[in-house]
Order: C-alpha cells, then structure tokens, then sequence
C-alpha cells in the first residue's frame, strides 16, 4: 500500500518529538514492503529552527541516519489532490494548517477512495481547545489519539467519526542497548524546556538531586533561557544543547541513569499518556527514574519497569540506590526491556494501525490488508 503522512517535519527533530515516532513507523512500513512518503511544509517551524541552529549538515545527518525515509516539501504550489489521490492511506498530523487538513478532507468526501486519518500527539485538545474544535474532521474516516485520555476528550468534543488510541512508540531498529559503550558520566537527561511546563519540576527533580548527589550530569535539549542556563552552570551540570534523536541511543550508553519529566499539561490534564523518551529510554537498556505521573492505562510496570520518585528528596534517594546497587539497576533494565519489546515497538504500532484500517478503512484499503486485521 501506498502511504501518506502530511507532518509538521520528518526531517526535523528539533523540539518536535512525533518525528521520532514517524520516522520509525515509516521504517516499519518500509520493511514490510509498503511505501511511505513524507510531506512537510516549507516553512515547518522545527526545520527552521533546525537549520538556524545547526545549520544544513543536520538535513544532511537526518539523510544518512534514514536513507531509506522519504520526504518532500511543499509550498503554496503544490498539488495536494494529486498526491493524495496516487495514495492508500493518508494521514494528516495535528499540525497540519487548518485550510490544509479542511482542504484533504473535502477531497476525501469528493469520492477519493483513500482512507483519511486525523493523527493528535499533543496537548492542545486541553491547552488550546479552540485550536482542534476549529479544524473540519467530519470527512476524516478516523483520528489516532496518543493517549486513551485524548480519545475520551475527542469523543465527548464531538471531534472526529470514529477515534481511536494510538500511542507512540520505540523504534527497535534504533533504540537498542549498546553494552560495549563506556559509561563517561552518571546522570543524562534529554527534553527540551518548552513554554515553561516543568520548569519548575525541573529545578526540583532533576538540578537539585544531581547537585546534591555531585552527579556527573548531562543535559540536553533546546529552548533553555538564559536563566535555566545558568541554573545547569552553578549545579555543575553540562549542557550540551540539541541531538540528533538518531545519536541519543549512543548518549544513553555512556550513562547510568536517566529520568522522564513530564510537562505539566500531561500530568494535570491528560494523565497516563507519557513522552516519547519513555519508550526510547527503557528501550536502550538504561535505568529510569521518573517524575510523577499516572500510567492509567497500565503501559508499564511502574516501581519495576521503572521508579518513580515522589518528589525532589525522594528523586535524591532512588538515583542513589540505583547508582549503587548493580542488582537493581540490572532489574530495572531488565524489566524494561521486556515491556517494551513486549507491547511498544514500531512494530507493535504498525499492527494496531492495520487494525484500526480494517475498522475504519474504505473497500480499496481492507482489500490489501493482511487477512488477520481484514477480518477484525
């Protein structure tokens, strides 16, 4: 089959974290023989900045890291009935200009005989409802929600036909543990700073235990102010500024231990749906502490898959015991590593997108599904 994923950028990882999960179910689809294209808009705000701050050897990095992705841009020009048209499945991201995702719909309403998805993984259904309840999803066969707390919000706005949860995922054929890696330092987190939704969880889980413990610590991520900066300085930790997701299995190797710090919007308002990092973390095989949170869909095994720390002093204390006791560091890597290879890969993902195409899928797509998800 032929898919289509209209996407804020595919070529960009730049404080935009769905292009991590993008990237792995178009590797996942090309593997299995399908075909995957990319469209993002030519002035995408993540490849801007991108290209600001790193300059074009990162488009460059992102070619050699995926050569078997494809992306293309588009501008005012471009020919948006074609493409979908020549397509099986197209799937339009949450960022996608409202005119934009109206405009896919109304061909899909006009007869075309692909299947139209509605993909959210962000927190504006709670933090900008004006946003989704403005766009036109009644033409749309589906919307993906990354998060069982997402689809209830979808459903009781009346967004959308059908909705169904979708949650992200580890690309397995990326994230994997590197056991031959030489641990440089203890403590690693990567997340971007963002709009100031943690930043006081910030100081509280992550600046004051590593300072308290003299971890030897790392950061990395975008959009740090001045002032954060200066917090990093005097607490003694490194900041290294942004990575290619493609590079972080490598970052992860050389470290003990990592943690997930929600932003705030998750925790209050859309509980049980974490971040990506997650899923990646606990993929590559190191130790993973996080901040509170609700995992209301029982994703994880919270306390063995990871521990959870209460608050900062609590943090101050499990990121002692891990960093001492190899038998629970080697636990927890353990534990992870099975959920994940279990239940959240790509691979994973891939499947349930078949089955929700066989739910909600036109005659042309049912047709060439694997018969399994066919017949659901």
């Amino acid at each position: 089959m032929r898919f289509l994923f209209y996407t804020h950028s595919l070529v960009s990882d730049w404080n935009h974290g769905n292009a991590h999960f993008l990237r792995g179910v178009m590797r996942e689809l090309t593997r299995r023989h399908h075909e995957a294209l990319a469209l993002e808009p030519e002035d995408s705000w993540s490849r801007c900045n991108l290209l600001r701050d790193q300059g074009a050897q990162a488009v460059e990095k992102f070619r050699t890291a995926f050569p078997q992705l494809q992306s293309q841009i588009y501008g005012e020009q471009f020919d948006h009935e074609t493409a979908i048209a020549n397509a099986d499945v197209v799937i339009v991201h949450e960022w996608t200009e409202p005119a934009l995702v109206e405009r896919i719909g109304r061909a899909r309403r006009n007869g075309a005989g692909f299947t139209l998805l509605f993909h959210d993984t962000h927190h504006r259904a709670v933090s900008a409802k004006g946003d989704i309840a403005g766009l036109t999803l009644e033409d749309y066969d589906g919307v993906l929600a990354f998060g069982e707390t997402l689809r209830q919000r979808y459903l009781q706005a009346g967004w959308g036909r059908s909705v169904f949860t979708w949650h992200e995922a580890a690309d397995e054929a990326l994230f994997c543990p590197m056991p031959e890696v030489a641990k440089t330092g203890d403590l690693i987190w990567i997340g971007n700073w963002g709009d100031d939704e943690r930043s006081s969880e910030i100081a509280e889980f992550l600046v004051r235990p590593a300072c308290d413990l003299a971890l030897k610590t790392t950061v990395r991520g975008v959009r740090y102010p001045r002032q954060a900066l200066d917090a990093l300085q005097d607490a003694g930790i490194a900041y290294g500024g942004w990575i290619a997701n493609a590079e972080v299995p490598l970052a992860f190797a050389g470290r003990r231990v990592t943690m997930h710090i929600p932003r705030r919007p998750y925790v209050e308002n859309l509980p049980g749906i974490p971040t990506i990092r997650v899923f990646e973390a606990l993929a590559c095989g190191i130790p993973l502490i996080c901040a509170p949170w609700d995992d209301a869909e029982a994703l994880f095994r919270p306390g063995r898959d990871y521990l959870v720390a209460e608050n900062g002093q609590e943090m101050t204390r499990l990121l002692r015991d891990v960093l001492a006791d190899n038998a629970l560091s080697a636990a927890l890597i353990a534990s992870g590593l099975e959920t994940i290879r279990g239940r959240h890969t790509c691979r994973h993902r891939v499947d349930e997108l078949f089955a929700i195409l066989g739910q909600c899928g036109t005659a042309r797509v049912v047709s060439q599904l694997p018969a399994k998800e066919a017949a659901e």
